[in-house]
This record gives structure tokens, sequence and C-alpha cells, in this order.
């Protein structure tokens, strides 16, 4: 069996990451963080009129009729470009919220008991199986209040009242989100791997690119070490849905990108700390996503559980993570 992409999705990949650093270039995710994360409403209908939301409806629903795998590598593609807003909310709420699926609607999602992303702004909120709009959304936002955000580019609401943890979305719904989760982590991890590199061959001390000492040239490998079994297990994950290995996937995947982002700091030195440089968005977005849909202690639990007789399937009582503790993140 050939798991190597096909010319399509190389095109498909291909063609977001050219329309990403057209709409979404350095100089709009600047603007986008000084004006405290609010969401570019026209930029959201170019990645509607461009499927990124369809993506997976049937061609008769009016969507792409692409699949997960398909579905992945544009995600890897808005993790690598850092791109805001509740992407992964929107694009399963394509079909089920009406305006989703063209990007003229807003769909962020509670994810157990974090604060909701882009609450302010949404036009639904999906909360377990149920889509809130209208009065119903009116009221869930006024019950809400805003805290501070270590990821300038995501302003949360947490929600007062809510004393127990509800999973985003229901069934495969789940598990599909924790993948699309994944694979804007694995397209983190890439781009961070790619600026350490960049930096490690253009940087000089005592007359010599800083990439030619051992100690850097051991971080910049270990990073893309990190990397791809990441992307491997996000791509696996896609082929097959199982929810084990979108567990592993997503494990790695946090791993991957929290990892890396701090090595990339770490080789850009003291400029690496500062506002202007870029690496602190990336590991300041990398722990807010690694927190949501099967974080850590959520995804060891279901890795635990794969590791007997049965595994769980989608929409299953065991796949549903009950009695596992649950930590997530709306959007």
């Amino acid at each position: 069996m050939d798991f190597q992409l096909s010319d399509d999705q190389r095109a498909l990949r291909s063609g977001m990451r050219d329309l990403l650093d057209a709409v979404f270039d350095r100089d709009r995710m600047r603007a986008a963080v000084e004006r405290g994360g609010t969401l570019d409403r026209s930029l959201w209908r170019e990645l509607g009129a461009a499927g990124f939301f369809a993506l997976r409806l049937p061609e008769e629903a009016g969507g792409v009729g692409l699949g997960l795998p398909e579905a992945v590598l544009l995600f890897e593609e808005a993790g690598r470009a850092l791109l805001p807003g509740p992407l992964v909310a929107t694009h399963l709420a394509a079909g089920l919220v009406k305006g989703a699926a063209e990007g003229e609607a807003v769909v962020t999602a509670v994810d157990g008991d974090l604060p909701v992303a882009h609450l302010a702004e949404a036009d639904a909120v999906l909360v377990g199986a149920d889509a809130l709009v209208g009065e119903p959304l009116r009221a869930f936002v006024a019950a809400a209040r805003p805290v501070r955000s270590m990821d300038p580019l995501t302003p949360l609401h947490r929600v007062a009242g809510r004393t127990t943890a509800t999973e985003a979305y229901s069934g495969a719904l789940h598990y599909e989100g924790a993948l699309l989760t994944a694979a804007e982590q694995l397209g983190s991890a890439a781009r961070t791997t790619e600026t350490a590199v960049q930096h490690a061959g253009a940087r000089e001390q005592f007359g010599s690119p800083i990439g030619s000492f051992q100690a850097v040239k051991h971080l910049c490998a270990d990073m893309l070490a990190r990397t791809e079994p990441a992307r491997a297990a996000v791509y696996a994950a896609a082929v097959t849905g199982d929810p084990v290995e979108i567990a592993a996937a997503k494990l790695l995947a946090d791993e991957a990108a929290v990892r890396n982002a701090r090595d990339c700091l770490q080789i850009h030195g003291g400029m690496g700390f500062t506002w202007e440089a870029d690496v602190h968005l990336h590991l300041k977005r990398a722990w807010l996503r690694s927190a949501a849909r099967l974080g850590g202690a959520a995804a060891e639990e279901l890795l635990a559980a794969g590791l007997g007789a049965v595994r769980p399937h989608p929409g299953s009582s065991a796949a549903s993570g009950r009695g596992a503790p649950e930590a997530g993140g709306g959007g």
C-alpha cells in the first residue's frame, strides 16, 4: 500500500499554502496580534470560498467532497501560518450550522471546563451535540466573562456556572476535532523547525554560522526527529480514523509543537524572547492546543485502554472517554 501523497493532495496543500501566503502574510498576522486576535471576517469568507470549511461536505450539498486525509493537509498549513480563529469548530459545523460552510458564520465550541475561544465573535457555539444560536447563544455569551489569554491571537471567555465538563462535539466528531487540532500542531512544529534552521544558517558567532556548532545541530536534529514521527502518526490516523491512533497522533503532535517552539526560541537566543520575534506566538498557541481535544491525560487514558483486546470505535461509550479526565479547549 502506498502512503505517499497523491499529486492531487500535493496540489491541494500547495494551493492552500499559496493562498495563506497571499491573505495572511506576516504583516497581516502582526496586525491581528495588535488588534487582540479579533477575527477578520473577510479572511474567514475567503477561506470559505476556497472550500476550507466545506471540504468534506458532499458535492451535492455544496461541498468539495474530499475526506479527512485532505482536511489534515489544509489544517497543517493553517497551523504553519498561525492562522487564528475557531477553524476546527467551524469546519466540523459545516452542514450543521447555517453559513459555516461558506465562511459566513464563525462557530466555536465548548471543550471541557477550559475557556471558550473567540466567543464574543461567534455566530454559534457547539455544546456537545447541540449548536447554540439566537437567544440561547446570547444568553450563553452574557454569562461569560473575558479572561486573559496567553496567546494574543486567541481571545478567551470563561462561562460562569459551568460545573461539569462537556466534550467538544460528540461521537466521531470528537476524534476528528482532535485529529485536525493535531494537524495544526504538526504544521506549527514544521514551521518552527524551518525557522530554527534558517536562523542557525544565517546567524554568526565567532566568525561561523551558529548552525556549525554541535549543540545547535543537535537541537535542530531533535526538532526534525519529533516532527516526522508526528507527521506519520497524523497522516496514518487520518486514513484509519481509529480513536486510539488519533490519541497517539495528538500526543506526538503536541509534544513536537511545544518542544520545537521552545528549541526554536533557544536557538534564537535573546532575540527569541522579544515581542518582535514570532517564535513566542507559536509556543503560546501550541500550549493552548495541547490542552484542547484529547489533551495529554485524556489521550493517555485512551491509549492505555487501547492496549486491551478490544478497541473503542467512534460513537461507542468507550470511545466517548467518559470516566477519563477531560482536557479541552473551545474553537
